[in-house]
């Protein structure tokens, strides 16, 4: 018998505020979290000089708990420790053998193995290399690291999938809550700021230059003066429990995850499918027994390539029309990559509590090639009941993610 699955507790770090307060106030002031990096000035061949870090989350933490853990995992930490207590769950009273945790990121610490393994193959020596260098930047460095955290004894999937990686993290908790694998799953993605990331995108000619000295006026998603994303970073974690637990604890519910569904695209490794993207949100309507017509919002992957968000809208116009209200909120804090399926899904749900759907910064004149949809321009006063996430990553690899106001 399928459990109906709730979110108990959310736990955030972002460009835009380390808060779910902080958050809604940034998105409703319009306030970005990209700025200027002059130290990526350094190096060569990296033209753009723009990214968007986490500044207000304390990440200081005794030794003992985070020896093996870079910046992306610590910011995993901060997210999932804000989570758990924001669902009244000391992490000594959670079920270790029903607990599982299922996070991603676009890989490990780059910062971990740019300090190890830069010296390794400089100096062509392992001689001083740390004991515990190498479990900073394992790919699945997450999600090991916040099992040991805890002391979790359940299932650990590790959703090591780019852009995906969060929503992936999310549903694959869901789903293991729903067929009674797990009773609470931590659920989410991460991912740390380095100039690595920027000059991925950079040498595919995928990321803002024109915006270098105006921070304030990239990313610009769904416009025609786009030109390009801007990597950022953070982490956000979900509290997953069958509805029944929750009940029986007193659980403030914040929300029902109703609906996921991922695909691949099996065509090429960076080009977008309309056909793959449109497919993943038919397999989440599915899988949430609703008709497109009951969804209230859509949190679009909007990553403001010149490619992708044209693939992007047109798929969400095969499957909603012109009626759906559409937003990307990368327009604050940039592409947060392994972390943003998360991070969205958090605004998804923060939509629906404080009774507004937040604009896409910088959306002034919507290019001519991406579909016609409702594109949310100014904060907007609405009561969405439910919403969907997307969101897209190299590989072709798409996900669709919904979630519905908590009705008992």
């Amino acid at each position: 018998m399928r459990r109906r699955v709730v979110v108990t507790g959310i736990g955030i770090a972002s460009p835009i505020g380390s808060t779910p307060e902080a958050v809604v106030a940034s998105l409703r002031a319009e306030r970005t979290g990209v700025a200027t990096m002059p130290a990526w000035a350094e190096y060569e061949g990296l033209k753009t000089r723009l990214g968007a870090p986490v500044t207000d989350a304390d990440l200081r933490f005794p030794r003992k708990r985070v020896r093996t853990m870079g910046r992306v995992a610590r910011l995993a930490l901060y997210a999932t420790d804000r989570a758990l207590a924001d669902a009244g769950i000391a992490p000594d009273d959670l079920p270790k053998e029903r607990t599982g945790v299922s996070y991603g990121s676009t890989h490990g610490s780059s910062e971990a193995m740019e300090a190890t393994m830069g010296r390794v193959f400089r100096d062509k020596t392992f001689a001083g290399m740390p004991s515990s260098a190498y479990f900073k930047f394992m790919s699945h460095t997450v999600a090991a690291n916040l099992g040991i955290a805890y002391g979790i004894h359940g299932r650990i999937y590790t959703t090591c999938s780019a852009c995906t990686s969060g929503s992936q993290g999310i549903g694959y908790g869901y789903e293991a809550v729903r067929a009674g694998l797990c009773d609470v799953m931590l659920c989410g993605g991460g991912e740390e700021l380095h100039p690595i990331h920027a000059g991925v995108f950079d040498v595919m000619f995928a990321t803002s230059t024109a915006y270098n000295d105006d921070p304030t006026r990239s990313p610009r998603p769904y416009d025609r003066g786009r030109d390009g994303l801007v990597v950022g970073e953070g982490a956000a974690t979900l509290v997953l429990e069958p509805l029944e637990r929750a009940e029986a604890r007193g659980a403030r519910i914040l929300a029902e995850v109703v609906g996921y569904g991922t695909n691949c695209d099996g065509v090429h490794a960076t080009a977008p499918s309309e056909a793959g993207m449109a497919g993943a949100m038919h397999l989440a309507l599915e899988d949430a027994g609703i008709a497109p017509g009951d969804v209230d919002y859509v949190n679009g992957h909007g990553t403001a390539t010149e490619l992708g968000d044209v693939a992007e809208t047109r798929a969400t116009h095969a499957v909603f029309g012109e009626r759906i209200p559409i937003s990307s909120t990368k327009s604050y804090m940039g592409h947060t990559l392994g972390a943003c399926g998360a991070i969205e899904s958090v605004i998804s749900i923060l939509t629906m509590h404080h009774g507004f759907l937040p604009p896409t910064r910088n959306l002034v004149h919507v290019d001519e090639r991406c579909a016609p949809l409702d594109y949310v321009t100014e904060v907007r006063p609405a009561q969405p009941r439910i919403v969907m996430n997307n969101n897209f990553a190299f590989g072709g690899i798409n996900t669709s993610l919904v979630f519905r106001r908590f009705e008992p």
